[in-house]
């Protein structure tokens, strides 16, 4: 993962840019570079992916213009190939460096073309404005503010542009920024469904099963080595399995789970003995846990109770495989639950609640475990790939007619699971019940990060701190914990998040005060 930083203005203050832009140095520990332009300053960290030689290194210039990128831009070669017969010659083997030639080429029209997961600010020298693009869901993080006399900061996370604006926002995915208008262009809604996908069951699981096969090869490309989260639930299970099927030799899959109740644990064993992989299980205990609770605040930039709890495990598990191995690229089994269901949407009302439900959580990703992936992968100096993200795959699943993704069949996300069953997984792991990530680490890590917060504070502390807060407000003693940790490093920043991840409230069965499925009435089995 990489790191991007574009303050512009002329009279940028290269000094404090460089300061806050060191926060986020292991994001790309590789090199960092500047470019000082007319209109303003750019800036990169770099970790190396494709094209690893120093001609990979950003930013790229063209003529008067710059860019600086954290992206894949996959299927590049085709595009690289038309710009080459355009007359445009290339230095390295990095995709980014088609960016330049492509906004020649295109302008604004570019974004919609690229297959990628990216965040990008192009400095246009002949016009003298910036440019900034984020990806349709988010993947790939972008923030902004306005620094005192009104020009725009932008940067990879938030803790970038702390001290040097007064407020910061994520950059909204799915638009390009254009700072001759200062205004935002949404150039794709990727929740949108232009048509519904009224495809019979079997056409639609078959189409499901190669666009993700198609999606996680992708992801399998590049020059720097390659791993797997590995949690034993059916998301991460399918990416494993089907990178297996696509490998000449074992692939590297890693598992986390509590010393004392990991509920994941055996069922990513299982999975790895059966598809072959090359298996790394990684123990934690107590004191783990709630020493890196600071830590996962800091670098998380929030203060969502699910999106806290789940980061805990992941970030652990990644802490080692960048301590013990020299992978560099990760591939996750986030998303899914987004597109499917997860256990609370079991109780939505209609087809229509249920689609609408999709939708506001696809668009909010970027704020949650799509966050949580960048975040506890970056940190650690690897790079997150996404595949139940492509694009092409969430457009056909968001565009499933919603009656056929209900789970009228006994059994959640059973597209998903039908549309791969053969030999993949064992079947006991592809109709493995749905288990929060936090909690199949371990029920225990839930409990003592809800009991440290209720020892924390008294019940008076507690309701006098709260009621500081009027976005957002927490409602228990956890949320209060991280709220008050959040603001220690974001100072007034709140508005970040647009609210708590939590199931719909105005759905019978979902009015609870926790995030975790496991205080839903159709948990069950997950728990095993």
């Amino acid at each position: 993962m990489c790191c991007i930083m574009g303050w512009c203005s002329q009279k940028a203050d290269l000094e404090l840019m460089s300061r806050c832009f060191e926060r986020t140095k292991s994001r790309g520990p590789d090199d960092t570079r500047f470019a000082v332009t007319h209109g303003g300053v750019l800036g990169f960290h770099r970790l190396s992916i494709m094209g690893l030689t120093d001609e990979g290194m950003q930013p790229f210039s063209l003529g008067s213009d710059s860019v600086v990128c954290n992206g894949e831009l996959y299927g590049f070669e085709k595009l690289k190939a038309g710009l080459i017969e355009k007359g445009y010659t290339f230095r390295s083997g990095s995709d980014c460096e088609l960016l330049l030639p492509l906004w020649r080429e295109h302008g604004t029209e570019m974004f919609p073309m690229l297959d990628a997961e990216f965040a990008c600010v192009i400095y246009d020298g002949e016009r003298d404005r910036f440019i900034a693009a984020r990806d349709p869901i988010g993947i790939r993080p972008l923030y902004y503010g306005y620094d005192s006399s009104g020009a725009v900061v932008l940067a990879s996370e938030p803790q970038n542009i702390v001290g040097i604006c007064a407020k910061i926002m994520p950059f909204p995915p799915g638009h390009y920024y254009d700072s001759a208008a200062d205004e935002f262009c949404c150039y794709c809604d990727i929740a949108a469904v232009d048509e519904v996908c009224h495809d019979d069951l079997e056409t639609v699981c078959r189409n499901i099963r190669d666009k993700l096969v198609a999606g996680v090869e992708k992801r399998l490309v590049a020059d720097a080595k390659v791993g797997f989260l590995l949690s034993g639930g059916l998301d991460s299970s399918l990416v494993c399995a089907i990178a297996q099927k696509r490998s000449d030799k074992p692939v590297r899959t890693f598992a986390i789970g509590m010393s004392e109740d990991a509920i994941d644990l055996k069922y990513a064993r299982q999975t790895a003995e059966y598809i072959g992989s090359d298996h790394t299980e990684v123990i934690i205990t107590k004191d783990d846990a709630l020493g890196a609770l600071e830590e996962v605040v800091r670098l998380l930039g929030t203060f969502d109770i699910t999106t806290i709890r789940a980061s805990v495990g992941m970030y652990l598990v990644c802490k080692a495989i960048h301590e013990q191995t020299d992978i560099r690229v990760i591939l996750t089994g986030e998303i899914s639950d987004e597109l499917f269901g997860y256990k609370y949407t079991d109780f939505a009302p209609s087809a229509e609640e249920f689609q609408k439900e999709a939708e506001k959580r696809i668009r909010e990703l970027h704020m949650y475990d799509v966050l949580r992936a960048d975040r506890c992968i970056s940190v650690n100096s690897l790079e997150a790939r996404v595949p139940f993200g492509d694009l092409d795959f969430v457009k056909y699943v968001m565009a499933i007619d919603p009656q056929k993704k209900l789970n009228t069949y006994g059994k959640g996300k059973y597209l998903l699971r039908h549309a791969f069953e053969g030999d993949y997984l064992p079947h006991e792991i592809l109709y493995r019940e749905k288990a929060a990530f936090s909690d199949a680490v371990g029920h225990s890590l839930v409990n003592y990060l809800k009991a440290y917060a209720e020892e924390y504070y008294t019940d008076e502390e507690y309701e006098a701190l709260r009621r500081k807060y009027s976005h957002a407000q927490p409602f228990t003693k956890e949320s209060l914990l991280y709220r008050e940790l959040f603001e220690k490093y974001y100072p007034g920043q709140g508005e970040m998040i647009v609210d708590f991840w939590m199931p719909n409230r105005s759905w019978e069965g979902c009015d609870v005060n926790d995030p975790s499925a496991r205080v839903l009435s159709n948990y069950g089995d997950s728990a095993k």
